[in-house]
């Protein structure tokens, strides 16, 4: 016996004053509420409602019930309506994880802006270059940068696309030479990230094609931006993402080399744990996010 639906009948038979006029408004048969009164009376080893062919009225245990009950009926509505109204809410803790160099490139710079808009918001930021365990570390959202997500119990929304190109410094390429082809890489010192798929081998997409560079990095480093500021010292080549290439190559302190040629674009994923879509706290952080990203 569902307990609050038969609770939810009584309640409308009696202010119905009618098993009639009640079953019309639930959209039952009469005979349906009759048993299911008839069931509750059993239950409670009581008679609740006393019933003749003109009429209906409560006995004593009825009135009981009928108050007690509209009372918790009353309470769980309450309930209902304060998750839905908070569920519009941007409120509460949201806790965020994403790559270290992401976070410092493209979320810090939008961070005082998404708090002004919302003061009440608790921040939670957590910065790794690993993949962590989203559920045990309970964040709402962890940002990935994959080129595909496997498939997990997870929910990957993609949020954007990143680019993936080779730079130097002028004055690296001035000492050690311009590159014409991929194979020309083999030949110059190269600066690996560490935790990249590609530490040890780049797979290139140009004009005539896809090309494979098999290396032994002569620097690895596990922080795309140590690996940004070694490339503006000259002191080799290596692969960046777009947001933390952009700002040095516009100032010319990073120079794209072999122009024609990047490797496979990765996308930018939202993770979330649950498929029951978004609450507003995270609705309004990638909201911001992907305005950062721009088109």
């Amino acid at each position: 016996m569902d307990k609050l639906s038969v609770m939810h009948a009584f309640r409308r038979i009696v202010e119905r004053g009618s098993f009639a006029r009640a079953a019309e408004d639930l959209g039952v048969s009469p005979a349906l509420l009759s048993r299911e009164v008839k069931l509750l009376e059993e239950s409670l080893c009581t008679t609740l409602l006393t019933r003749t062919t003109r009429s209906m009225s409560l006995t004593d245990a009825g009135r009981l019930y009928y108050d007690e009950a509209s009372g918790i009926l009353d309470a769980v509505s309450g309930v209902e309506t304060r998750i839905r109204d908070g569920a519009g809410a941007v409120r509460g803790h949201l806790k965020v994880n994403a790559p270290s160099s992401f976070g410092q490139t493209v979320i810090a710079p939008f961070l005082p802006g998404f708090l002004d808009s919302y003061p009440n918001l608790r921040l939670t930021l957590s910065l790794d270059d690993r993949v962590v365990d989203m559920v045990e570390g309970g964040f709402d959202v962890s940002i990935r940068i994959r080129v595909a997500m496997p498939d997990s119990a997870l929910v990957a929304r993609k949020i954007g696309t990143m680019h993936q190109r080779v730079f130097a410094a002028p004055s690296y390429l001035d000492r050690a030479g311009i590159l014409s082809t991929p194979d020309d890489i083999t030949r110059h010192r190269v600066i690996g990230f560490l935790l990249a798929d590609h530490l040890t081998s780049w797979e290139l997409h140009g004009p005539s094609g896809t090309t494979k560079i098999d290396l032994d990095p002569l620097v690895r480093v596990g922080n795309s931006l140590v690996l940004r500021d070694l490339l503006i010292a000259g002191q080799g080549i290596g692969t960046l993402p777009d947001f933390v290439s952009k700002e040095p190559e516009a100032r010319g302190d990073l120079l794209r080399v072999l122009p024609d040629w990047e490797l496979p674009a990765p996308e930018i994923f939202a993770v979330t744990a649950s498929r029951l879509g978004m609450d507003a706290k995270v609705t309004a952080f990638l909201d911001h996010l992907r305005a950062a990203l721009g088109p």
